[in-house]
Order: structure tokens, then C-alpha cells, then sequence
């Protein structure tokens, strides 16, 4: 198992390599890089700039932008050209783009990763600040879910065509049909002071006196905000899992080896729990890594929005707007090695399952 876990680790060094390098060369035939974005500004073009230029743009990301695409640029006229020269070397882009992906690759290796383009601060304590907010979504999402479409998705099996089945179908489906921030929209307007009831609170993930608060006081306010956001996420969230779960357990029950141990006088309950459940949890696993990870970067940015939660989700799509590259790059860069690593995580759950599945003797 031990070789297997290295074979895995190194075959991550070239995929995240990979990913870096197309995103890279993405970056570099998109228009409106920083350099343009602050001419704009400075021209009084960008009327959107939802950020300021600090003036000490950090080099350790390579962007897309270059002289000669500014040279062009329509809000470079009547600037300066050795205003514009100076400006493309602050932000490192007097280089050849394969200097400054080489500089990239190095910074990154020891997770450094510069500062913000348009915020005055490095790009690491960003990250930082904001990675709770989208911990909290990710992780009690999946969770709640989970908890949520495991049982149930056993009890249909075990009920499969009965009137509890084809009820129960009926309302997933209606939930998975439902958008999540549009059913975030309704428990606003239902429990944050609209038009009905103010029981939970309309923004953030903590209340202003949050530090001020005993232990007790600070889990019951921090479960207080997640509340509504949470639901929001959960209702389409276990549809998947549950039907998952149910055709998986259906496809074991109906195995010869469920009906040998029937015929041995095995309760139902130690068949389903003690030999079914191994086999139809394998592909359940196997999806926690793709929910968990969507949950976490993907699903949570209409939600953040909605609810006012400063995330990664938001701080990723802000970035990509204003074309702040070295937190464009190292979220990209967070977000591989994240889902590289649960996805090993989610094999080494494989073995724990069941121990029958031997990773050793196969090839990653």
C-alpha cells in the first residue's frame, strides 16, 4: 500500500504541472489583463473596477498580458510610454512568458505565492481568511447530505416500488429540480424578515460580537448563520447520492451470494448490513470526492452571494473578473492538489470498505 500511496503522490507532481501550464497559456491570449484594467481606469473607461490598483503589484504570477498588447490598447493613448513600460514591469511582465511561468512554478513549490494585483495584502492570507466560509459550506453540505441519502436510499431499496418509494422519488426529484440559490431566495424572503418570520440572520457567518461570546454562544451563533445557507445547498445536493445509493443496493440484493445467505437463515438485517452494505457502499465512495469538491468550490458561489459569505468561491470569481492573476492561479493551484488528494483519500477508503481491494498489485 505504501508504493502505491508514493506512486500516487508523484503522479500528482505532472498533473498539477499540466494544469498549471494550460491554465497559463489561457491567461496569456485573454484580453484586458491588470495592465489594461488600470489603464482603463486611469482613462476613465472601466466604469465596472470593483477594486483599486495598490501600486505594488507583486511578479511571482504570470499573467496574460504584455507591451505589446498595451501598445495597442486604446486607453494607453496619450499615456506615457515609459509610464506603460514601468507598469508592465511591476507586474513582471517586461519578461518572456516562459520566465515568468519558470518563477511561477518555483514560488509555488514553497506555496508562496506573491500578493494581490488589486488588494493590498499577499495572496496567502486571502486564501486564509476566506477558506472557513467555504469549509463550513463544503463540509456540512456533503455531511448532512450523506447522512440524508445513505439511509434513505436503503430504505428505498429495501422498499423498492412500494408507495414510501414512489413518494419519497417524487419529492427528491422536485427538489433537484429546484435551483439553490432560487430556493436560498425563498428562505429569505421566509425566515430573514421579508414578508413572514426574522428568526435567522440575513448575512455573514459569525454575528459582530461573535468574539465576545462563551464557547456554547459561539457554536449556537455560528450553527445560527449556517442554517439557512447549508439548506440552501443540501436540497439538490443528496438526490444523486440517494438514487445512487438505492440502485447500488438494489443491484446486490439481487446477487446469488445475498440469496446463499438468505438460504443459510441469515436475519434480513445481517444480510443487507453485514455483506450487502460493504459491496453497495464501493460506488458511493467513490463519488465523495466529486460532491465534496464541488460543494466546497463549485456549488457555493451563488450561495456566498446570496447570503453575503466572503468565500473562495466569490473570491475566485472576483479575481477572474478584475484579472487578479496570482489569485486566479493560486486558487487553481489549491484547487488541484485538494481534489488529487481526496480522490487518493477516497482509494485508501476503498481498502477500508473492503479490505478484499488490494491497490497494491495494480497500476495507478
Amino acid at each position: 500500500m505504501l508504493a502505491y500511496i508514493v506512486r500516487r503522490i508523484l503522479l500528482m507532481i505532472p498533473t498539477v504541472f499540466g494544469i498549471l501550464l494550460i491554465s497559463f497559456i489561457i491567461v496569456q491570449f485573454a484580453p484586458g489583463g491588470p495592465v489594461e484594467r488600470i489603464l482603463a481606469q486611469l482613462q476613465g473607461l472601466d466604469t465596472n473596477a470593483t477594486t483599486n490598483f495598490t501600486g505594488g503589484a507583486d511578479t511571482r504570477a504570470g499573467g496574460g498580458s504584455s507591451t505589446e498588447f498595451t501598445s495597442r490598447y486604446r486607453g494607453a493613448q496619450g499615456l506615457d510610454p515609459k509610464f506603460i513600460a514601468e507598469l508592465n514591469k511591476q507586474f513582471g511582465f517586461d519578461k518572456p512568458a516562459p520566465e515568468r511561468f519558470w518563477i511561477m512554478l518555483k514560488n509555488y513549490l514553497r506555496f508562496d505565492f506573491g500578493k494581490s494585483y488589486f488588494r493590498d495584502t499577499s495572496v496567502i492570507e486571502l486564501i486564509k481568511e476566506k477558506l472557513p466560509v467555504s469549509i463550513s459550506l463544503g463540509l456540512w453540505m456533503t455531511l448532512i447530505s450523506y447522512l440524508i441519502s445513505i439511509p434513505l436510499g436503503i430504505a428505498k431499496a429495501v422498499r423498492d416500488g412500494s408507495r414510501f418509494d414512489i413518494w419519497t422519488s417524487s419529492v427528491i426529484i422536485v427538489g433537484y429540480a429546484i435551483p439553490s440559490f432560487l430556493f436560498a431566495i425563498f428562505l429569505i424572503v421566509l425566515f430573514c424578515g421579508g414578508s413572514f418570520w426574522q428568526i435567522f440572520p440575513l448575512r455573514g457567518l459569525t454575528s459582530e460580537n461573535f468574539d465576545q461570546l462563551s464557547l456554547l454562544g459561539k457554536i449556537k451563533d455560528y450553527f445560527w448563520h449556517i442554517t439557512l445557507p447549508v439548506s440552501a445547498l443540501t436540497l439538490s445536493a443528496f438526490a444523486t447520492v440517494t438514487f445512487l445509493t438505492k440502485n447500488s443496493f438494489l443491484d446486490e440484493i439481487r446477487k446469488q451470494y445475498v440469496l446463499t445467505a438468505r438460504m443459510k437463515g441469515l436475519s434480513e438485517r445481517r444480510v443487507l448490513y453485514g455483506h450487502v452494505f460493504r459491496n453497495a457502499m464501493m460506488i458511493v465512495v467513490a463519488g465523495f470526492p466529486g460532491a465534496f469538491i464541488n460543494a466546497f468550490f463549485g456549488g457555493a458561489l451563488l450561495i456566498e452571494t446570496i447570503f453575503s459569505l466572503d468565500g473562495l468561491g466569490l473570491l475566485s470569481y472576483e479575481s477572474v473578473v478584475n484579472r487578479d492573476y496570482p489569485v486566479v492561479f493560486a486558487n487553481v493551484y489549491i484547487f488541484a492538489l485538494l481534489g488529487l488528494v481526496v480522490n487518493l483519500i477516497s482509494d485508501l477508503t476503498y481498502t477500508w470498505i473492503d479490505p478484499r481491494i488490494d491497490f497494491e498489485t495494480r497500476e495507478v
